[in-house]
């Protein structure tokens, strides 16, 4: 059995979906654009230099969601997938995709990012199973906090362990490949049987030529 796992920002996507989200509500006028700007470039800037502290990270564009519903957010949801997320997928990263749900992989895509924004993404792939950052609710409302273990370096790990656990396998049953752009999903690159860096940040393309892993570029 193949086992097939995909990182989705900076990876499928062009861009980190976080940011943009952040970005779109700015636009949208639900952020303030004085206030929020300069902390979401900060944040990004230190997710990619894998300085942040995972929770700290999460919980800083998982809160963007506070005090509102799954409906109520819903319309401006699906204007972020049409207008931001499948202006940046580009044709490549299908094409990718579909070589391996063609192949009959059991394919996953695994993000940081939290449900709510990425599990639409997931739909536009065909990707049925998505592993992600879970937003914690109460009362119908997204609390602006995170639920569980955080789909993030070490996490990304222990949540596939756990979603395989869940559908009666484990990691060693399959043939298993992961593709990612940053260093931060290193412990899920290491853990699985192929590795592929993919338009990689300098520390992953350093780590993947000592490693012997495959690079390649996704034509953006």
């Amino acid at each position: 059995m193949k086992l097939t796992l995909f990182d989705l920002d900076n990876t499928l996507l062009k861009g980190d979906s976080d940011v943009l989200w952040c970005d779109f509500l700015i636009e949208q006028g639900v952020l303030d654009r004085e206030s929020f700007a300069v902390r979401n470039a900060e944040m990004d800037a230190r997710y990619r230099a894998g300085t942040v502290g995972v929770e700290q990270f999460a919980n800083f564009y998982v809160g963007t969601l506070a005090g509102r519903s799954r409906a109520e957010w819903e319309p401006l949801r699906q204007r972020f997938l049409a207008t931001v997320i499948v202006p940046r997928i580009g044709r490549s990263a299908i094409d990718l995709v579909n070589r391996h749900l063609d192949a009959g992989d059991l394919v996953v895509m695994t993000t940081a990012t939290n449900r709510f924004i990425t599990e639409l993404t997931a739909i536009y792939f065909e990707i049925e199973h998505l592993i992600a950052t879970e937003p914690h609710m109460q009362d119908d409302l997204f609390t602006g906090r995170t639920s569980g273990t955080l789909n993030m370096r070490e996490g990304k790990v222990v949540r596939l362990h756990s979603w395989l656990t869940g559908i009666g396998h484990r990691l060693k049953d399959f043939e298993s490949c992961a593709y990612s752009d940053s260093i931060n999903d290193l412990p899920l690159l290491k853990a699985v049987r192929r590795a592929v860096a993919v338009n990689p940040d300098a520390q992953l393309r350093a780590e993947a030529g000592r490693r012997g892993w495959d690079v390649m570029q996704l034509v953006r």
